[in-house]
């Protein structure tokens, strides 16, 4: 059995929830998030909760049980606190900017990187630090993937856009030729 999928998802004040159909809508104070459902799994509302249940015994439902009930918990978590990824940038002359939905990146190339923000995602730029914002887990990690791409760290100088909890392991520089 699931250990996961077993826990209800508390739903707070101020979050709805629908389940019609297997396509589950939540709307809170950052915004509306739908969802449809794996068919070998059953959601339901039972007061202020939702609980999970596997359609059947079968192998694919019980390892889409879990599954499901954390992406309701991400979409409740989402639209009522909302999803924060931050990453830092090191490097000489390295800047970042936002204007509107626009990221305007210095990474070092000989032409700055505008890169469009999508739909619900917002960035705040604080000195060396790009915080990535938005009520939906999964877009905002890929946002801030993208964007540690433009420019990955590197293990020499760590020169590069990196996540602020990521430990990047230093090599050493050349270190032949000198007793000769």
């Amino acid at each position: 059995m699931s250990r996961i999928g077993k826990v209800p998802v508390n739903i707070p004040e101020k979050v709805e929830v629908k389940i019609e159909n297997g396509l589950v809508t939540v709307k809170g104070a950052k915004g509306t998030l739908t969802h449809k459902l794996n068919d070998d799994v059953i959601a339901k509302i039972e007061g202020k909760t939702i609980t999970v249940t596997p359609k059947d015994e079968s192998a694919n439902a019980r390892s889409q049980w879990g599954t499901a009930r954390t992406l309701l918990n991400n979409m409740v978590t989402g639209v009522s606190a909302g999803f924060v990824k931050s990453l830092e940038f090191n490097g000489v002359g390295y800047k970042a900017a936002v204007s509107g939905n626009v990221l305007n990146l210095s990474l070092g190339y000989s032409h700055t990187i505008d890169f469009p923000l999508p739909v619900g995602i917002t960035a705040k730029v604080n000195k060396n630090q790009i915080d990535i914002e938005g009520s939906n887990k999964e877009l905002v990690g890929q946002v801030a993937a993208k964007v540690r791409s433009f420019r990955e760290p590197e293990p020499y100088k760590g020169k590069g856009v990196k996540y602020l909890d990521e430990t990047i392991i230093r090599k050493a520089g050349k270190a032949g030729g000198k007793g000769k």
